[in-house]
């Protein structure tokens, strides 16, 4: 199971790679083995404020449609249209190249509240 150290993560399987106010969000490694094979994504709108919890994009494999919710509050300010294109970058490299979207964040300090690799490794372990 791959869980990179640098992440940060939450109880539904999203994680956040912080660079300076903006945080990029995927599905974690362990979220796209449990789905299967990705074959749509539904992306947020670029605009959008959301807040943390709130169901912002939808995940759907050849098994289940899943929400993916926001992390942390924020607004979208970027969405991979490669993964619109093409779903399965999700299941191939969901750290990488299958990342969902971007948010400028309200408050770095929920990112640094949310779990950390060794925290995510013993909940889904």
């Amino acid at each position: 199971m791959n869980v990179p150290d640098e992440l940060r993560y939450n109880k539904s399987h999203e994680w956040v790679r912080l660079e300076g106010d903006t945080a990029t969000i995927g599905i974690s490694d362990h979220a796209q083995e449990e789905l299967t094979d990705v074959v749509f994504v539904e992306l947020p709108e670029v605009g959008r404020a959301v807040d943390a919890g709130d169901p912002t994009a939808v995940v759907e494999s050849v098994k289940a449609a899943s929400d993916i919710y926001s992390p942390v509050a924020g607004e979208v300010v970027e969405v991979n249209e490669a993964v619109e294109a093409d779903p399965s970058l999700v299941n191939s490299d969901p750290y990488g190249q299958g990342w969902i979207y971007k948010l400028k964040v309200k408050d770095v300090s929920q990112v640094e509240g949310m779990m950390d690799a060794d925290a995510y490794r013993g909940m889904i372990g």
